[in-house]
């Protein structure tokens, strides 16, 4: 057995290596998801307000499974994804008219941050999974956003979820190393879903929820995460998308994506579309900030 491996920019030793092994031996009945929380209890793995960090956990065992290093039980159907229970559907009254006054005439916007179980969450699920073209996925720490305008009708759903490992664009931007990004990634976060629904037909409102956005998440995720943000990223499909609300409000596009997914150059062939690569700094020392590794 190797004396150290590095995985998901964390260094496991090979007694660490060890554990975990006989812990999968110990326990063939458990899931993924079960091993995972013991396994972020046993390393107090845990974000700044304490929570343990059961995702990072789960994606370092199969980033190890990937490797040959472990063997996890197989998936579970529908395991995450529980259907929900008869007679307990939330129904979603979707709008019938459009929505075209200029966008001055919609303030002051009302911005929610749905909560899990809440019928506006179940709400903005409906609209994601409905209307945008890649359905909806959590990932990660995230933070949901529902938009309505001032006579409480809804406007846009953005999504904000876990930075991709790897993107070479945006690691060279920031000049940072393996070690600086294991240990700062979750100062960024990546603007995964942006919709704006069907009957919002209000030109420039895409540009200006962005420009509102960036002045409330980082106070937001510390008070649902308990540490701040430091810089937003975003992916811009080529060919679907010109990005155009992203240059209006001053994003950076600091290259593309090689079509390798989220997880970066451990998949050797291209299996996603190009993408464009969209930072937005929200700390003038977003460099410093993200360099830094205690």
């Amino acid at each position: 057995m190797q004396a150290e491996i590095v995985c998901q920019g964390r260094r496991l030793s090979a007694d660490q290596l060890s554990w975990l092994l006989q812990l999968i031996g110990c326990h063939p009945d458990w899931s993924r998801h079960r091993l995972s929380r013991v396994l972020s209890e046993e390393w107090d793995w845990r974000n700044g307000r304490g929570q343990l960090k059961n995702f990072a956990a789960l994606s370092l065992l199969e980033k190890l499974a990937d490797r040959g290093l472990i063997v996890l039980p197989a998936l579970k159907p529908n395991m995450g994804h529980p259907r929900p229970k008869p007679g307990r559907a939330i129904v979603v009254d979707w709008p019938r008219e459009p929505v075209t006054e200029a966008f001055s005439q919609l303030l002051p916007l009302e911005w929610i941050v749905p909560k899990a179980g809440q019928e506006v969450s179940h709400r903005f699920d409906a609209y994601v999974q409905s209307y945008h073209y890649l359905g909806l996925r959590l990932i990660g720490e995230n933070m949901k956003y529902l938009i309505r305008d001032c006579q409480g009708r809804d406007l846009a759903c953005l999504l904000f979820g876990a930075a991709a490992w790897q993107v070479a664009a945006r690691d060279q931007f920031l000049g940072w190393n393996e070690v600086q990004r294991a240990a700062r990634l979750h100062y960024l976060t990546n603007n995964t879903r942006f919709l704006i629904l069907p009957w919002a037909e209000v030109a420039g409102l895409a540009s200006c929820l962005l420009s509102q956005v960036v002045r409330r998440i980082s106070p937001d995720w510390q008070a649902k995460y308990g540490h701040p943000l430091y810089l937003l990223e975003s992916f811009v499909q080529q060919g679907r998308f010109v990005g155009t609300c992203y240059q209006a409000t001053n994003w950076l596009r600091v290259g593309q994506t090689r079509g390798r997914g989220r997880q970066g150059p451990d998949r050797l062939v291209p299996t996603e579309a190009v993408k464009d690569v969209y930072l937005y700094p929200l700390d003038r020392q977003f460099r410093q900030r993200l360099l830094e590794v205690a």
